[in-house]
This record gives structure tokens, sequence and C-alpha cells, in this order.
């Protein structure tokens, strides 16, 4: 019991902090999530991360506070995932609770103004380092790197929601893995 609890409790700061000090939403999370859930308390493997992003992204809900509930979950069942969804959340919460309330003020501040504009460019740094991690990640085959293609166009050109991105993708993964490429490694 008192293991349990000691779990629930990292995993409640851990991602405490991760909520605490990084901007930019979800996917600048990740690299910051992969780095303390697989490379320093190896609660997740390297490629675990990929399954967290297809699950966070194809369930409703903040992508942050899905991966969160995932790791949590994987750790420590139902109150792993509730500790890390709480502790994600958390820092939020009380920023906005406390900033809500001076919004006008800290907004027309002109360093304000500047710092956020600082945030922003670190933030695009981040979500390129998410994106490079994945394309590591990502197998190279034609299949695969034909479909981050129309992904790519259907979002950045053509503005297809990102939910329907998503379900494509999955519906065509499932329909080549099982009428296509299973068929392929059945003949050798």
């Amino acid at each position: 019991m008192k293991e349990k609890y000691n779990t629930c409790m990292q995993l409640f700061t851990t991602f405490f902090r991760i909520g605490a000090f990084t901007f930019g939403g979800g996917y600048a999370m990740i690299p910051i999530i992969q780095k303390e859930a697989v490379e320093k308390r190896h609660w997740i493997k390297d490629e675990d991360i990929i399954d967290l992003l297809a699950i966070a992204e194809s369930t409703p809900g903040v992508l942050a506070v899905n991966s969160a509930t995932f790791v949590g979950y994987n750790v420590g069942g139902f109150w792993g995932s509730l500790a890390a969804t709480v502790g994600v959340v958390l820092p939020s919460f009380i920023i906005i609770l406390i900033l809500s309330g001076f919004y006008l003020a800290f907004r027309q501040n002109v360093w304000v103004d500047y710092a956020f504009r600082g945030i922003k460019a670190g933030v695009c740094v981040l979500l390129l380092k998410s994106f490079m991690k994945l394309y590591k990640a990502l197998d190279k085959k034609a299949f695969h790197m034909v479909l981050l293609a129309l992904a790519i166009i259907a979002s950045a050109v053509i503005d297809i929601e990102s939910i329907f991105i998503i379900l494509s993708g999955g519906i065509i993964g499932y329909i080549y893995c099982t009428f296509f490429r299973d068929k392929k490694e059945a003949e050798k």
C-alpha cells in the first residue's frame, strides 16, 4: 500500500513539474514527458511514446492530460492515472486562476508582451524537437512516408481538422496492415 502511495506521489510531482514548467501545450510537453518517463524514471519505453501519442490524439481531451493519464495508468493503474492527470492539470488551473483577475493589466504591459513573444519562439523549438524525435522513431517504409506526406499536406496546405487526419490515418493503416502487409509477409 505504501509503495502504491509513493508511486502515485512520484507521478503527481513529476507531472506537476511538467505542467508547471512547460509552455505551449501537449506537443511541447512530449519531449519532457519522454525525458522524465522514459530516460529518467524508466516508467515506459521509448517506443511507447508513439503509442502514447496515438492514443492521446485519438481520444477526446487535451493531449497533455491524455498523455499523463496514459503514463500514470501504465505505472500505477487507476490511482496512478488519477495522480498524473491531477498533477499535470493543477499548475495550469492555479496559474489561470491567479492571472485571470489581472489579465488586462498584464497583457498591456510591454515587458509581458515581449516575454510571451520569446515563449512562442521557445515553443516552436520544442515542437520541432518533438517532430524530430517522432520522425526518428517512424518506420521509414514507403507506405509510412507517403502517409506522413499526405498528413502534412492535409494539415498544412488543405487545413483539414486534425481529428479527421488521425481517424483517416488509423483507418488507412488498419486497411493496409489487414489486407496488404499481412499478405506480403505470408508470401515470403
